[in-house]
């Protein structure tokens, strides 16, 4: 479910638990930042009319341990970099 829609329905003041595919590991470092950008808008800004609404960001079943170590390195690294915005702090 897209997590805006799942944010919408559950109303302010939930936490809510996002899932990325674990395949988009294999799919290069430009989609694994596209993919968390992607997941990370989708969810919004963490704050709504002053409630705080959290969000969990991983992946849906896990790392697979075929997964490119340098991909988990570069999903951290976006997860990091990219959801500040989110949170009402710069990065």
């Amino acid at each position: 479910m897209h997590l805006g829609q799942a944010r919408r329905r559950v109303g302010a003041g939930i936490a809510l638990q996002g899932n990325l595919d674990p395949a988009v590991l294999f799919a290069g470092a430009e989609a694994v930042r596209r993919e968390v950008a992607r997941a990370l808008a989708s969810f919004g800004a963490a704050e709504t009319a002053g409630t705080r609404n959290g969000h969990v960001f991983n992946l849906g079943h896990g790392i697979s341990q075929h997964a490119p170590p340098e991909s988990v390195a570069v999903l951290v690294d976006a997860v990091h970099g990219l959801s500040p915005p989110f949170h009402g702090a710069s990065p």
